[in-house]
């Protein structure tokens, strides 16, 4: 590129971040500065996000604090969530309660969005409560954040505060949106829906997840059920987690996609950690390379490995 300028770099700085490539966007970042190209407030957002990538909490945090000092740049919302999530990735939960309360302005829902998921993760109830309880205050349609809520309460076996939560939410109007997952085979979409079975291939794809649920079993898959939320048989979960649309969608396209050609899937909600632990499995038992985009993020799965390195 003949002419690069803070736009082109923040530009690239944000797609390696967005793909998990956290120690390659601050190599550029380094390279940025050298070139003497000034960083701007989106800039930032592409670094903080490469640090919390890679779980790089205190070259984060400098970062963040050089933005005023070294540049004159005021930090913004989107900043101090970078942070907030920098923090809650690294199970430093308290840090990042800490950091939301001594923010300057009204903490917004994607911050407390952030807290939230990093409760989900290291099954901290307590704080994830009060995240939820905040973003709901915010933004009183959120449904996210009742599922992230009710999938704490699952991790744990406590099916009376699921049920709460899907009390509130019918009392509430708020519907969880149903998965979907789109991929394309030869110019051609293709559309799954959790549990739809109305493809003209459907019959082949189901065959193909008996095939995958084999091999998986083999390798010492044993699935995650706590995504369904329903005191139910272990069976039985298993059975609904077997129809989730983005797994549907990979035996669809491992049927129809040339060996050795990636499969990429388009997913409208956040990958459940089934589903994630399963591609990932896939992606090594069939050699094949998955991309799948789901709300939050890229996760490029391959040779069991996902480039999102367990978190999203």
């Amino acid at each position: 590129m003949k002419e690069k300028n803070v736009y082109t770099w923040s530009s690239a700085l944000g797609g390696l971040a967005m793909n998990g490539f956290g120690e390659k966007c601050l190599e550029l970042f380094s390279l940025m500065n050298k070139e003497g190209v000034h960083p701007n407030e989106v800039t930032f957002v592409s670094v903080l996000r490469g640090c919390t990538v890679v779980g790089l909490v205190e070259e984060g945090r400098q970062h963040f604090d050089s933005m005023k000092k070294l540049y004159g740049i005021e930090p913004q919302l989107e900043h101090y969530g970078c942070i907030v999530d920098l923090y809650g990735r690294a199970g430093r939960l308290d840090e990042a309660l800490n950091f939301i309360n001594s923010m300057p302005m009204k903490p917004h829902a994607g911050a407390w969005g952030a807290l939230l998921n990093a409760s989900r993760m290291y099954k901290n109830m307590e704080i994830g409560e009060l995240a939820s309880r905040k973003i709901v205050e915010l933004e009183a349609k959120n449904h996210g954040a009742y599922v992230l809520l009710s999938n704490i309460y699952a991790d744990s076996k406590l099916w009376d505060g699921v049920s709460n939560v899907r009390q509130t939410m019918k009392a509430k109007g708020v519907r969880k949106l149903p998965g979907c997952s789109v991929l394309e085979v030869d110019g051609e979409v293709h559309e799954f829906l959790v549990g739809d079975k109305s493809h003209p291939r459907y019959n082949e794809i189901e065959a193909m997840l008996g095939e995958i649920s084999r091999r998986l079993k083999l390798a010492g898959y044993v699935a995650n059920t706590n995504p369904v939320l329903f005191d139910i048989e272990e069976e039985e979960k298993e059975d609904a987690l077997c129809k989730h649309s983005e797994k549907v969608a990979i035996a669809f396209g491992l049927i129809s996609l040339k060996e050795g050609v990636p499969i990429r899937i388009v997913k409208n909600l956040r990958v459940c950690w089934d589903c994630h632990d399963v591609t990932k499995m896939i992606s090594k038992l069939f050699n094949r390379e998955i991309i799948v985009r789901d709300r939050n993020r890229f996760h490029h799965f391959q040779d069991g490995e996902c480039s999102c390195k367990g978190y999203w």
